[in-house]
């Protein structure tokens, strides 16, 4: 086996993005384990557990193996809090959630925090019957996007003479901010879930993000809006047994040019004690688009979870399957997800999915 050093590999990244696409595109930082990071995939998912608050976080680490030790980096957390509206089964619930995602040698970095809130309706259900609702949500937030101008050189910074990059000299790229301005963010987005039995249930969502569209421009009066993302995800719980379950799932996401699916499935199996301990393995795919060329399989995901009682810890190792593979020998992301659910103040049956 031919063994490259890093220089060469990172050369042979650039080309790889080169030959997937012809011109790069913005995008938001995006979790393998969507399933597990919901204040991220749709607002209408802020209340839709069992218990009265929960807490979420996310790690993603990407591509460490050719950009040590600058990867593709992402942290995200969230807290939502839901409570019963009327004597009904309807909730609603507020909370809010932040996000850091960095890239490469420049710490091109996007921050964002935001507060939101959902309405949950139960459309129909009762005793032996199968309940159905439907949850609206938003989140309205502030964001910013910055670079550190002083870790890149331009051609004009080349010494010729010397053969080497020269910081000295002027990069002739004048009106140029190293963080864009402050902007207003509002997303959106529906849920519908059905639960049956005593652990199946069944969910569709849409959500749109950016839906004001801010400026993330860096240069000054250039006008540069943040693409709208919209995303549709499904999935369920098919118990097989008292025991083990199928989880299957699929997310579809188009944000300005760029689109992307991810689908797989897990399987859950719980000891379905008062504590209960419940373990969790599978694999998911993700295709996206080539811009310009087609679509291609991008990795395949695979999963780990452990549930115990109100615990929840995910982990997650993506292995590279498109043409970056030559960059990076199949070496994609390692992601980690940890959720907690706090008990409500009574006992009461499961009246939201276990996502």
């Amino acid at each position: 086996m031919i063994h490259f050093s890093k220089p060469i590999r990172c050369l042979a990244l650039l080309l790889a993005f080169a030959f997937v696409a012809t011109e790069l595109y913005a995008q938001d930082p995006r979790f393998s384990q969507y399933y597990a990071s919901p204040w991220n995939l749709n607002p209408a998912m802020s209340g839709v557990f069992n218990g009265r608050w929960r807490i979420n976080a996310n790690y993603r680490d990407q591509w460490n193996s050719v950009l040590s030790p600058v990867p593709f980096r992402t942290y995200a957390a969230s807290y939502d809090y839901r409570f019963n509206v009327g004597y009904n089964d309807d909730y609603a619930s507020f909370g809010f959630g932040a996000m850091h995602d960095e890239a490469g040698t420049a710490r091109f970095s996007q921050n964002k925090a935001q507060i939101g809130g959902s309405f949950i309706k139960q459309l129909s259900g009762g005793y032996r019957q199968a309940s159905h609702y439907l949850a609206a949500g938003a989140q309205l937030g502030m964001g910013q996007h910055s670079l550190d101008w002083g870790k890149l050189w331009f051609s004009r910074q080349f010494d010729l003479a010397n053969e080497r990059p020269d910081a000295s000299l002027s990069s002739g790229e004048g009106d140029i901010n190293g963080s864009t301005n402050l902007y207003l963010d509002f997303n959106a987005g529906l849920m519908w879930y059905t639960l049956f039995g005593e652990n199946g249930f069944v969910y569709a969502g849409i959500s749109g993000q950016h839906l004001n569209r801010p400026d993330v421009a860096f240069v000054n009066n250039s006008g540069e809006a943040m693409y709208q993302r919209w995303s549709a995800h499904a999935g369920g719980q098919l118990p097989l047994n008292d025991n083990i379950s199928l989880l299957p799932g699929v997310l579809l996401m188009k944000q300005g040019p760029s689109f992307e699916t991810d689908l797989g499935l897990n399987l859950r199996y719980s000891n379905n004690d008062y504590n209960e301990l419940a373990l969790r393995f599978g694999a998911w795919g993700r295709i996206g688009n080539r811009l310009n060329s087609g679509v291609q399989m991008d990795a395949v995901t695979v999963v780990g979870m452990l549930e115990y009682n109100r615990y929840m810890l995910g982990l997650s190792y993506d292995i590279t399957v498109s043409n970056l593979t030559l960059a990076n020998n199949a070496r994609g992301a390692f992601e980690v997800s940890f959720t907690y659910f706090h008990p409500g103040e009574r006992k009461s049956r499961v009246i939201c999915p276990k996502l």
